[in-house]
């Protein structure tokens, strides 16, 4: 049994139809409990990650979890995992971490949580992900009024990653020996730019797209009206300042599943009825 935590989330129902698909018994962990949206053969439960008691049923006969990063009671949750019985843990974490700047709110979080699994006890695997594909579908608001997308940081490359490509690699993760102690960082096959994914999104949508570049006074205006503002400074840290580069492309993917990983195009065209 493998027990997903925030499994409605974009790796989260990945790697559950991942495992469920393969034959695996997977509970799929959500606040609510909801089974809504679950394919056949998974479990639903309820609990919080910031209540790590609340977490117990859900790790009974689990032997291994899949765990979300930037939760101050991490070194709890995990402690939980381990007196339950469960020994094997693959945490979700970003790219960012590997640079160590503590200053930044998002690196910060997230290495606190790799270091929470490394000091665990259990066998673990790190993920670093560059930025998700699945980000794209913050523009939907915009795709509905019109064809045009406003988005921050023009210039910026990232060799984005399909959420399903950190799915099959923490599948693997989970559920076959070679992985312990590992910190895969993976990214996508091509570096893009915003306008670049752009038009790669009209093309498949059939729409004539236009991307605009959102200036970074009124980019950090709305982003703060939906974030703290720590995190907005570290978005601006990331991007603007160029404290963080996801235009590299990295084998990981591949070498660890034994095949490419997805176009953004791919992407694109496998969630269009999303956009649509």
């Amino acid at each position: 049994m493998f027990l997903v935590t925030g499994a409605t989330g974009n790796v989260g129902q990945e790697l559950v139809r991942a495992l469920a698909g393969a034959g695996h018994q997977v509970r799929a962990l959500t606040r609510s409990g909801d089974r809504a949206g679950l394919p056949a053969g998974a479990q639903a439960a309820a609990g919080d990650l910031n209540d790590p008691a609340s977490l117990r049923p859900a790790l009974d006969g689990a032997e291994g979890v899949f765990l979300l990063p930037g939760y101050a009671g991490m070194p709890a949750v995990l402690a939980a995992a381990r007196q339950a019985g469960v020994h094997r843990a693959v945490q979700l974490s970003g790219v960012s971490a590997g640079s160590g700047d503590m200053t930044n709110a998002i690196t910060r979080y997230m290495t606190e949580s790799e270091q929470a699994v490394r000091g665990s006890g259990l066998d673990w695997t790190i993920l670093r992900p560059a930025a998700f594909m699945s980000n794209a579908l913050q523009w939907l608001p915009q795709l509905r009024a019109a064809d045009v997308i406003r988005a921050p940081f023009a210039g910026v490359r990232a060799a984005v990653t399909d959420p399903a490509d950190v799915a099959a690699v923490a599948a693997l993760a989970l559920t076959k020996p070679g992985h312990a102690g590992r910190v895969y960082a993976l990214s996508g096959p091509q570096p893009l730019t915003p306008a670049e994914r752009v038009q790669i999104l009209g093309g498949v949508l059939g729409r004539e797209l236009r991307f605009e570049a959102q200036g970074d006074a009124e980019a950090r205006a709305e982003m703060t009206a939906a974030m703290p503002a720590s995190y907005v400074d570290a978005f601006f840290n990331f991007s603007a300042d160029g404290a963080l580069d996801e235009s590299i492309v990295l084998p990981t993917v591949a070498e660890v599943t034994g095949r490419p990983p997805r176009t953004f195009a791919q992407w694109a065209a496998a969630h269009a009825a999303a956009f649509r």
